[in-house]
């Protein structure tokens, strides 16, 4: 079979593997990915030493049913190649993140995150938690493995890699623990949405007893931590709504503080008020950013804070003036964790709720922004020693009106988008706006009444375009939000 007839392009994405199995790959695929990590990361960033000091790859899995053949097909590849492989499990991704970042070594993640049962996938990293995108890896990584599918893969070295398995759960409970310290807070009550997914194994072992910690001031009541990765009560994606509403029920039924949301690999956190009501990930974004500026700034370092350019614009007013520098990045977690590690940023934030913590390996980890939240509102307290609901604590970091992301399924992706260029930009027919292209086309018109901007990206994969608008009020939101879609969606397009 020529090399040129297999293409994973479609598997192997901008910053991760992720496709149905076994319909797009399958064990033989994982195992040439495998033997591919091990040739453009591993090896070439090992040091030269013996046999005892041969290079090593952590490697964990969520409760996906494909999971634990796909994980030794890939350590197949990897010992092929003469790298020692250790078994971390069952994790969430940032608990094999913590296990690549403590242990220095390269890692590998098999999970498809918040997509369906019969996804899987792998987000992969380099020694100490640093990513592996298309610019840093990925792409030669798919190009070598696709040879070793046409070609057959490298005969084995004399003296391949072992495999051996160990329990990290109770060292990163125990790190995540001494990140935010929850013992003095108020008593809080929080109803905990697993969506069968892994914080059905990690809450407990971070904010209960199950990994041997000292008891919090928490009464976590659970919902939906079996770990079952057919999903059979809602999808582990708490970005779309119908997702967040067992929660919310949950919630006001308990008469709990908050809620926290987690999809199927719990790098990403959602949280809800007493209310139900759901807090945007840029109000969580202000309200931990700030808390880590309020640490460094008292440490006298002027601390740097990523934020990705769909933030709410109180992001940066609000950072900036507790004395952070912020500094705006694309859509993506490669790049927020390229821009966290060239300025040594204490914090970083999304707005699809992955943050991004210097003192975790500049990686992201959903359950430490939770353990902020709970560590805010549990010290929360009024003038006069009364106890302040999340929702009034969340006010404060939502002074403007968003639309959430609008997906907008087109024919022709450059047409609509030249369409609202022309109608913004070209004509200015909403007025002179500021204008950039460092993510999609961002227009901006907030140097005048009414303030308003939105940004329109379109999908690395699909024939989409993504709309996302803040405005001063909801009516201004509502006008932008409705003629900028009614551009993009004119028919023909």
């Amino acid at each position: 079979m020529p090399v040129s007839s297999i293409d994973l392009s479609g598997l192997v994405k901008a910053y991760d593997v992720r496709g149905v199995v076994p319909d797009d790959w399958g064990p033989a695929t994982a195992e040439a990915l495998g033997a591919a990590f091990a040739e453009v990361v591993v090896l070439p960033g090992s040091p030269d030493g013996p046999l005892s000091a041969r290079p090593s790859v952590v490697l964990g899995r969520d409760m996906r049913e494909s999971g634990p053949a796909l994980v030794d097909a890939f350590a197949a590849g990897l010992t092929a190649r003469g790298v020692d492989v250790v078994r971390i499990g069952l994790c969430s991704t940032d608990g094999l993140y913590h296990a690549s970042g403590a242990r220095d070594v390269p890692g590998a993640m098999f999970t498809a995150s918040h997509n369906p049962a019969a996804y899987n996938g792998i987000k992969m990293c380099r020694a100490g938690a640093r990513p592996v995108g298309e610019q840093t890896g990925l792409a030669q990584i798919r190009e070598l493995a696709e040879s070793y599918l046409a070609g057959g893969l490298p005969a084995p070295v004399d003296d391949p890699g072992t495999v051996s398995d160990r329990e990290m759960l109770t060292e990163y409970a125990r790190f995540l623990r001494a990140l935010v310290d929850l013992s003095g807070i108020r008593p809080l009550k929080v109803v905990v949405d697993a969506g069968n997914g892994m914080a059905g194994l990690t809450a407990p072992a971070v904010l209960g007893t199950a990994a041997g910690q000292p008891e919090l001031p928490l009464e976590v009541v659970p919902l939906y931590f079996e770990l079952d990765g057919s999903f059979p009560n809602h999808e582990a994606n708490p970005l779309e709504p119908e997702n967040l509403r067992d929660l919310q029920a949950a919630v006001v039924e308990h008469g709990a503080d908050l809620g926290l949301a987690f999809d199927g690999d719990a790098d990403r956190c959602f949280v809800v008020d007493e209310t139900g009501h759901p807090v945007s990930p840029s109000a969580i974004t202000a309200l931990v950013g700030l808390r880590e500026v309020g640490r460094e700034v008292a440490a006298g370092r002027v601390p740097v804070v990523i934020h990705n350019l769909i933030t709410s614009r109180a992001v940066p007013d609000l950072l900036a003036a507790a004395g952070a520098t912020p500094v705006r990045t694309r859509v993506g977690h490669s790049f927020i964790k390229a821009e966290m590690a060239e300025h040594n940023a204490v914090f970083g934030g999304e707005h699809s709720a992955h943050y991004y913590f210097r003192d975790f390996f500049f990686a992201d980890t959903g359950m430490l922004a939770a353990m902020h939240v709970l560590a805010a509102l549990g010290s929360a307290r009024t003038p006069t020693g009364d106890p302040v609901p999340l929702s009034a604590l969340a006010e404060a970091y939502e002074p403007y009106v968003a639309s959430g992301e609008i997906n907008s399924r087109v024919a022709d992706v450059q047409a609509a988008r030249g369409r609202v260029f022309e109608a913004y930009v070209t004509e200015q027919g909403a007025g002179p706006v500021d204008v950039d292209e460092l993510d999609g086309l961002t227009v901006t018109h907030w140097d005048a009444t009414p303030r308003w901007w939105f940004n329109l990206r379109a999908s690395n994969t699909e024939p989409l375009l993504r709309l996302n608008v803040e405005a001063e009020d909801e009516d201004i939101m509502v006008k932008v939000r409705d003629d900028v879609l009614a551009l993009v969606r004119q028919s023909g397009s």
